[in-house]
């Protein structure tokens, strides 16, 4: 019986030693310098830093991860789960700009976790030394590179007792709040969401023998839960191989992905839709004549709204390189599920429904709302009255509540929190529920996510969903930047009288900034026509201003934050003159 990752590991490194599990390309590109690791050096190096670990009597305690991108938070990843130690994924302080907020961030999970070691890269661990004026918390923590754990010490490691309830990790949530809220995912948790992700994306025994176990590409941060749980560890799940490069090269130059694609041919790889509108951007003749997509099965899209208008253009630039519309994969998801809940049909282009057909959704802005798919065997999805905790019928907009054995234990110690969102009761339904904030629809079966709960705005009594709004203003004008813009709601001077007003910030093109009173004036007008809807204000903010999760979802409470307190990095001044 198979009771975590860690078995099914011993398994792959005795049966087939020598396969790749994982390929990364050190500079982004694929004639550039690669690493590799075979299962049987994945599993020595799991083992000799779970052992290192044992030693020193932490098992049942928390390990922080601090790595840059590479293979080495695979092996200490791993080498936690392999030790019966909670493994906690961070982010390790980058730059001097970074620095304040990465360390913030850090101090608040490391006091959260109660966390007793830190596991790193060299340069990670070496630069965390010179942070200890900032850092205080890391007089009573152990920190270590991995890479200087000895292969010899596998010969220690001792097989953790280790059960289905047993806590594999702490996914943290990456809102705007300042108080960090750890997922609790078991090794039950991740065993049942890697059978549900596998059976979504159709990663068949016969699908990878004919792609020769290349069955993943991704350029997705590892120490967030799209990254992870998909393409690092569906990899070690299946046995398969997987080529993997850093977020940072992907952005630097998005032509990459799609280069990787073409020279690994893998079944799967996937992103965020501004990842697929970065490659659109990007597509220029001379880099089609390059490609060869047609090994692309699954395009996953997930962890932030999926568009219609970024589906539609991606198969009609990339067709010509063998890209086609059935691979288009939605799918929908988020850490208190440990990840996947639905995704679309493997081979089956997605449904679109047109806003005629939408119902409560009628006008929304792309002309259609898409479908995430259908919920995972063993996963039950309900469309709830966040109020009256009654289903809704089917068609109607409401929260989306999920249940199943991918559903994790709760909060790190918040009880309250915890209570809140995994135990919700359903009229009619037995078992308890996970409230996931997310409003959505189902129609035949599949699930529509039309925006956030607390993120809904409410205008003279009519609901608007932000992400509507956001691509309205998007494709008012062509110096906004795709997924670069955030609506949210504030009160009016007299907040009793006037109530709720809209405000939306975009990030616009340097060379526009010329433009300012046109573009404010075209996206004032866009809204007002679209949507009805008076807006209170229109600001213009320089590039990477807009706050956005490890994931690339954007933060609109923390923008709403940055707006009502005046420090939103607005472009030249002379330029709104």
């Amino acid at each position: 019986m198979v009771r975590s990752l860690v078995d099914l590991l011993t398994a792959h490194a005795a049966h087939a030693p020598g396969r790749t599990a994982y390929r990364y390309l050190a500079t982004g590109d694929c004639d550039g310098e690669t690493e590799e690791i075979s299962y049987g050096r994945l599993a020595a190096r799991s083992r000799a830093v779970a052992a290192w670990l044992q030693e020193r009597g932490l098992a049942g305690g928390r390990a922080m991860l601090l790595y840059p991108p590479g293979l080495e938070f695979i092996s200490g990843y791993l080498g936690c789960l392999a030790a019966g130690v909670v493994a906690v994924p961070g982010v390790p302080p980058q730059g001097r700009a970074q620095n304040h907020r990465a360390l913030t961030r850090m101090r608040r999970l490391i006091a959260d976790a109660d966390v007793k070691v830190i596991l790193g890269g060299r340069e990670v661990i070496t630069a965390l030394a010179g942070l200890a004026e900032h850092l205080p918390e890391l007089a009573d923590l152990t920190c270590v590179a991995t890479e200087d754990i000895p292969d010899e010490a596998a010969g220690s490691w001792r097989e953790p007792d280790l059960t289905a309830d047993s806590v594999a990790f702490l996914q943290y949530t990456s809102g705007s709040t300042s108080a960090p809220k750890g997922v609790v995912v078991t090794h039950g948790n991740l065993l049942d969401n890697e059978r549900v992700l596998t059976d979504s994306m159709g990663h068949t025994p016969e699908a990878i023998a004919e792609y020769g176990h290349e069955m993943f590409v991704s350029w997705l941060p590892m120490y967030h839960d799209m990254g992870l749980i998909g393409p690092v560890l569906n990899t070690v799940y299946l046995g398969t191989t997987a080529t993997l490069f850093s977020p940072l090269h992907f952005l630097q130059q998005p032509q990459r992905w799609l280069t990787a694609v073409t020279r690994y041919r893998p079944h799967t790889t996937g992103g965020p839709n501004f990842g697929y509108e970065l490659c659109l951007r990007h597509a220029t003749p001379a880099l089609l004549d390059t490609l060869d997509l047609s090994s692309w099965r699954v395009a996953a899209n997930g962890a932030e709204p999926v568009r219609a208008a970024t589906l539609r253009r991606f198969t009609d630039t990339f067709a010509p390189a063998g890209f086609r519309p059935e691979a288009h994969h939605p799918c929908y998801g988020l850490a208190e599920a440990t990840l996947m809940v639905t995704g679309s049909t493997v081979r089956t282009a997605p449904t679109l429904l047109d806003a005629a057909d939408t119902g409560p959704h009628a006008g929304r802005a792309d002309a259609a709302a898409v479908s995430c798919g259908r919920p995972g065997a063993g996963v039950t999805v309900v469309i709830a009255d966040p109020e009256r905790h009654e289903e809704l019928p089917e068609g109607e907009t409401g929260e989306i509540w999920v249940r199943g054995a991918s559903v994790a234990k709760g909060y790190w110690r918040n009880a309250l929190a915890t209570r809140k969102t995994f135990r919700a009761t359903l009229t009619g339904h037995e078992g308890r529920f996970l409230r996931t904030g997310d409003l959505g629809f189902l129609r035949a079966g599949e699930l529509f996510v039309t925006g956030r709960l607390k993120d809904l705005l409410v205008v003279d009594g009519r609901n608007h969903y932000p992400q509507d709004l956001e691509l309205t203003a998007e494709m008012a004008h062509p110096a906004l930047r795709p997924g670069c813009t955030a609506a949210f709601s504030v009160d009016g001077e007299d907040a009793a009288a006037d109530g709720e007003q809209a405000v939306v910030v975009a990030e616009i093109a340097p060379d526009a900034q010329g433009e300012a009173e046109k573009i404010t004036d075209v996206v004032r007008s866009a809204l007002g026509e679209a949507h009805g809807l008076p807006v209170r204000d229109v600001v213009l903010v320089r590039p990477g201003t807009i706050p956005k999760t490890s994931s690339g979802k954007i933060q609109r409470r923390a923008t709403r934050a940055a707006y009502l307190d005046g420090t939103l990095a607005l472009i030249d001044a002379t330029a709104l003159s």
